[in-house]
């Protein structure tokens, strides 16, 4: 662990060692910048130990376990039962093997010295690491959030477990109830029932995933309940007492109660007011177009903005501050353009806006082209044609969303956000030819049928009928 001198000068200092964080050290130090990174827990963040990694790795081994149990139908005979302790061995394998990128080793060949212990503003333009001040020139706010819980009586006395903490188990629960229906929620939910967990997932809204296409929820929503996960929507839970959650007539009883229903920003302890860092009323970190808080010196990028609690964008933003205090090279980032993905199975990926969205801010001017997945050969190939891809234009005719529900949902929707944010047009996006067969299909032929659509319109099927009947008559 490096140490620093009280009257260090750094070019930039940077509170949290997340996504964020990280991005922005390493960015500024190839800039040549003197950086101080400061982390008050362990590097990595809640991507590497309680997020991304360890969730998208039960999930590995939850579909592995899906897998075997539909062998059964190629006559072959799987026994047994999940030992959750050994997968989530494989969870804790999966951090050992990424940890050593974020490690303090591995930020000072980079050009970042790194401090583990609390920071703490004490002026515009200092910090205090454990009693020990250091002056900056600019600094990065970037500590993430956490999850909190509702306000529901007794929820904090009845052993909640949270994104946070579920890593702790090691024993399967029996009744598993997952209060959310969000994507940490659905994630989760379908993760554990393939474990063996009799699991209800219950969300107090009338359907799952809200942010997404209703029919793509919805068909996550079949597949969870094929699955065997009970599914309650609209369920608003008033009252939690030792093993039971109880509702406006239902009564919910579980021996372990997980809950992923919202999260904080995480500024307590640094003391953001005395440095001229002002909050919002959620208590996230007010931010300009540039990313500057309220002290221009100051910059604040990922969850603690409140702005998304996407890993991706979080080092997006934070390299563009960096770049933007150290260089004054603005970079604008396109937030119309930032996908994210449900991993459930089927993967729901999203970017821009949703069909109801875009009606909403264009009227009858936007259109959606939708692609069921039983034309997607991949897909049939696969047994899995319950999903779609749809794109959604604006009355220009270009994308501006777009929607994937398919298996590894998540790398097809990376060519879409680029779509988006090239403001291309479906006949612009069919140019590029796709490999086949694969789930890229499914975008490809969705702009097809925005592009057979307009030839089909009276004005254009006359001027090629008319190029025909030409063509014709040079050619007899």
């Amino acid at each position: 662990m490096a140490s620093t001198n009280a009257d260090t000068d750094y070019d930039l200092v940077v509170v949290g060692g997340g996504s964020g964080g990280l991005t922005g050290a390493r960015a500024a130090a190839r800039l040549g910048a003197r950086v101080l990174l400061v982390e008050r827990d362990r590097l990595g963040g809640d991507c590497l130990w309680t997020g991304c990694v360890p969730s998208k790795t039960l999930l590995h081994v939850a579909a592995d376990v899906r897998a075997a149990a539909r062998a059964a139908g190629y006559g072959l005979t799987v026994g047994g039962t999940v030992d959750l302790e050994a997968a989530m061995g494989v969870v804790r394998e999966a951090i050992a093997a990424i940890e050593p990128h974020d490690a303090v080793e591995a930020l000072a060949t980079d050009g970042v010295e790194t401090v583990l212990g609390q920071a703490v503003f004490d002026g515009p333009r200092s910090v205090r690491i454990d009693g020990r001040s250091v002056s900056f020139r600019y600094a990065l706010v970037a500590t993430g959030s956490r999850p909190v819980l509702p306000p529901i009586p007794g929820l904090d006395q009845v052993g909640v477990l949270t994104s946070d903490t579920v890593w702790d188990l090691r024993k399967l629960p029996e009744r598993l109830v997952v209060l959310g229906g969000g994507p940490i929620g659905c994630e989760l939910g379908q993760a554990f029932a393939r474990l063996g967990a009799d699991v209800v997932l219950a969300e107090a809204l009338e359907r799952l995933l809200p942010r997404e296409e209703p029919d793509a929820a919805d068909v996550v929503r079949r597949a969870l309940q094929a699955e065997g996960v009970t599914v309650l929507t609209g369920f608003r839970a008033e009252r939690a007492e030792p093993g039971v959650l109880r509702g406006p007539g239902r009564v919910l009883e579980f021996d372990t109660l997980l809950v992923t229903t919202g999260r904080a920003a995480n500024t307590s302890g640094l003391d953001l007011p005395r440095a001229g860092v002002k909050l919002t009323d959620r208590g996230y970190v007010r931010v300009d177009g540039r990313l500057r808080t309220s002290n221009r010196r100051i910059y604040a990028a990922g969850d603690v903005t409140g702005i998304s609690a996407f890993t991706h964008l979080a080092g997006v933003q934070a390299a563009a501050a960096v770049t933007d205090a150290l260089l004054g090279v603005r970079r604008r980032i396109d937030y119309r353009a930032v996908p994210w993905v449900t991993f459930t199975d089927p993967e729901l990926a999203r970017v821009g806006l949703t069909e109801a969205e875009a009606k909403e801010r264009y009227g009858s001017r936007s259109r959606a082209w939708s692609l069921p997945h039983e034309r997607v050969d991949r897909a049939v190939a696969d047994h899995a044609t319950e999903g779609f891809t749809r794109l959604v234009t604006d009355p220009r005719g270009r994308i501006v969303g777009a929607s994937v529900l398919a298996p590894r949902a998540g790398e097809t929707i990376a060519e879409l956000a680029t779509a988006v944010r090239r403001h291309e047009r479906p006949a612009e996006f069919a140019r590029t030819v796709h490999s086949y067969p694969t789930y890229g299909d499914g975008p490809w032929h969705a702009a097809l049928t925005e592009v057979y659509h307009r030839m089909a319109l009276p004005p254009t099927r006359s001027v090629i009928r008319a190029v025909l009947r030409a063509r014709r008559a040079v050619y007899r």
